[in-house]
């Protein structure tokens, strides 16, 4: 049966979304990436004076060509601290600075658990993240990939009476951030895949998702 004008229509519409989106949504993402990273690499350029920087005589934002320059001068910048850190005097500065840091109250602990997800998502230590798990959230009949990062909660286990799991939760596509959950170990599920196919099935948004055989499996 031949399909009507509006059928058609339609059906060429959502054909060419599904073609269009993917596109549209990545450049919609590069920009505000670009954003997002250049206001705070504009802050790199402070020893600029103003009027030559920004738009109406310095009260304006900062023109893009000088982001740019500001963005270049930033991974310059990260590439000249990781160059640094591969000698002994680099790597000497690294840890008195760490030290230093790691003395100044509260600082230390924002620093300490930055540094923790920090070395597991990008640096790769395995020792930060345990066992990819599943776990019901935001409510339940929806579920959240997560980390097991300690088993070990005293008193909140004391407290409640029943062994608590400690999971972080990250956000998506920033892993960098997320919540910290005391989950009870019964409603808990252990993922076989490796915290680093984890975190790729994060970051992708869910899209790039590890190969799995299946089997039987006991609930």
């Amino acid at each position: 049966m031949k399909k009507s004008l509006l059928a058609r229509w339609r059906s060429n519409f959502l054909t060419g979304l599904a073609v269009i989106l993917p596109g549209v949504i990545s450049v919609v993402a590069i920009v505000w990436l670009f954003g997002t990273v250049a206001n705070i690499t504009d802050t790199l350029l402070f020893f600029l004076p103003p009027e030559l920087t920004h738009s109406n005589h310095g009260l304006g934002p900062m023109y893009r060509s000088w982001s740019i320059v500001a963005l270049l001068f930033a991974i310059a910048l990260i590439c000249g601290v990781g160059l640094l850190t591969r000698h002994y005097i680099g790597k000497k500065m690294i840890e008195w600075v760490e030290a230093a840091m790691m003395r100044v109250p509260l600082l230390n602990k924002i620093y300490g658990a930055t540094r923790q997800v920090n070395d597991a998502l990008i640096s790769g230590d395995k020792n930060s993240f345990k066992t990819v798990v599943m776990i019901e959230f935001p409510h339940p009949g929806t579920y959240a990939i997560g980390f097991l990062t300690s088993e070990q909660q005293a008193e909140p286990q004391l407290r409640k009476m029943e062994k608590l799991i400690c999971v972080f939760v990250p956000t998506t596509p920033n892993p960098t951030s997320g919540f910290l959950m005391l989950v009870p170990d019964e409603k808990v599920t252990r993922l076989e895949m490796s915290v680093a196919d984890g975190i790729k099935y994060i970051i992708s948004l869910g899209a790039i998702a590890p190969d799995f055989v299946a089997r039987k499996i006991v609930s």
